[in-house]
């Protein structure tokens, strides 16, 4: 059980609840706050004077009155006519974390929402019923307005949901979780989509996939680097030092450890070369800067995933609701691009060393890692293949955060693309993870033709694992199926837990 308070949900709690279905419950102080706000709201929705989100329109109909009569139909007429988004659905682990994203701001007690509104919420996400939101047609100006109203619709029986993997209408699944539709009162609407938790939510999601890739790529350059007879002292902790960035300082003694004791880097102590290539001498400084943005990354995931992103805002203690800005995602684009600059130094990098390993110019080892080359073919499409994804994910790295098209009859002439941003880093996190597949599929298969030599013992643990499941190519065959295997054991973290030593 995740307690949900506004104010302490973290990247392991999304991963928790996005990917493990983990049960998640309000506490009893962020239910205190939820009241306090709404009384707020009652007093506001009672009076003649304007408010928005409580009795005028949205947008550029802000300074249209609304009767009192027609308060409710207003809030319901706001997630219908927001729910124009387009493409393919976004996953369920996604949606679940947008709910989580959502819950916990309301929680907060910035929004006004009724606590029976947001318990029902929780409800969808405990009960199962994840709704059916498609991935584009937000700009992350006035938050995530599209993919929310879609979200919140099956709320009020509208829209469509998944219910145990069954797509039918919003009303259908809540009648078989058993969940009563919400009938909205002022200012629930705008509650329910006024925010960033679509665009955060895919941050969150992959930063925790890129976070997994960093320690992936250090376990495949240091078995690439043992491979290509690389020397272990650029790894020297003095090197670093020197050059204080937390990242490379990691990436390094990840290296170093990974090596350490391996009977190939013995077998070549006095071999006379005095440097290696860049792709190796410099694994450490080029992963430590992509840790580095990954960091960056996760600090404002932290801060957006427990921060009120509500316009208008509601403030309990001097009973005020003032309007802002705090919907606008500029933070989680610019993290998100970060990110995509990160996974692509990452992928960049390993494509380069897997090019290493098959090219005998540059390895000393059979041509394509094949000893039957002319017959065979051996692994040469590997590199073609992580070159075509490193290229495509190279456009992925042109920033969406500077981008900016003006909406809604100009009243929103600058937003921020953060929902852009963050399906890019979605789709770079995919497009890396398949590159660094590439090279340990040519590492373990360099590692083979090395024998009797062996490398490292955590390394070799790597291999073996990798080996179990993906055997050594003798005779030409398809690769597709090895890589897909691979990443998997990325994704999964399979492969940092055979490894069996501590890589942060």
């Amino acid at each position: 059980m995740i307690l949900i308070d506004g104010n302490s949900f973290t990247l392991d709690d999304l991963v928790a609840v996005a990917h493990d279905s983990v049960a998640v419950e309000l506490t009893e102080a962020a239910r205190t706050g939820v009241r306090a706000a709404r009384a707020v709201v009652d007093d506001f929705a009672q009076r003649d004077t304007p408010t928005y989100g409580i009795n005028t329109g949205f947008g550029s109909f802000a300074e249209t009155r609304v009767p009192a009569e027609d308060l409710a139909a207003l809030q319901v007429n706001l997630l219908r006519s927001h729910a124009a988004g387009v493409g393919d659905p976004l996953p369920v682990p996604m949606v679940r974390a947008m709910l989580a994203l959502r819950a916990n701001v309301l929680a907060k007690g910035f929004s006004g929402i009724r606590l029976e509104t947001l318990e029902r919420l929780l409800e969808l996400l405990n009960k199962g019923v994840h709704p059916v939101v498609p991935a584009r047609g937000s700009v992350g100006a006035s938050g995530d307005l599209a993919p929310l109203a879609h979200l919140a619709l099956v709320l009020i029986g509208e829209g469509a949901a998944w219910h145990d993997g069954v797509p039918e209408s919003g009303a259908a699944a809540l009648t078989r979780a058993g969940i009563q539709p919400v009938v909205l009162a002022p200012k629930e609407g705008l509650a329910l989509i006024n925010g960033t938790q679509a665009s955060t939510a895919l941050l969150g999601l992959a930063l925790a996939g890129a976070l997994r890739l960093a320690h992936a790529a250090d376990i495949a350059a240091a078995l690439s680097i043992d491979a290509l007879h690389g020397s272990t002292r650029p790894f020297d902790p003095r090197i670093h030092v020197a050059r204080p960035f937390p990242g490379q300082q990691q990436s390094a003694a990840n290296l170093l450890a990974l090596m350490a004791g391996s009977p190939i880097n013995e077998s070549h102590a006095n071999c006379g070369r005095v440097q290696d290539a860049y792709s190796m001498r410099c694994a450490a400084q080029v992963h430590g800067t992509a840790r580095d943005g990954l960091a960056f990354a996760h600090g404002v995931f932290r801060i957006e995933a427990n921060a009120a992103t509500d316009n208008p805002m509601v403030f309990a203690d001097t009973r005020e609701i003032i309007s802002g800005g705090n919907f606008h995602g500029a933070p989680v684009a610019l993290a998100a691009d970060v990110m995509c600059l990160a996974l692509a130094q990452l992928a960049t990098i390993s494509e380069r060393r897997a090019e290493r390993l098959l090219n005998p110019a540059l390895s000393g080892l059979p041509a394509f890692l094949t000893r039957h080359g002319g017959l065979q073919s051996g692994l040469m499409m590997v590199q073609v293949t992580a070159a075509a994804l490193a290229s495509e994910l190279k456009t992925l790295a042109h920033p969406a955060s500077v981008d900016t098209i003006p909406t809604s009859a100009n009243k929103e002439d600058h937003v921020s693309m953060s929902m852009a941003a963050a399906l890019k880093a979605s789709r770079a996190l995919e497009l890396a993870r398949h590159v660094l597949a590439c090279e340990l599929l040519c590492a373990c298969q360099a590692i083979d033709m090395l024998a009797p030599l062996r490398s490292s013992a955590a390394l070799m643990r790597v291999h073996d694992f990798i080996r179990a499941r993906v055997p050594r190519v003798e005779h030409d065959r398809s690769t597709s199926g090895d890589l897909a295997e691979i990443s998997e054991m990325i994704a999964s973290g399979d492969l940092d837990r055979a490894c069996a030593l501590n890589v942060n």
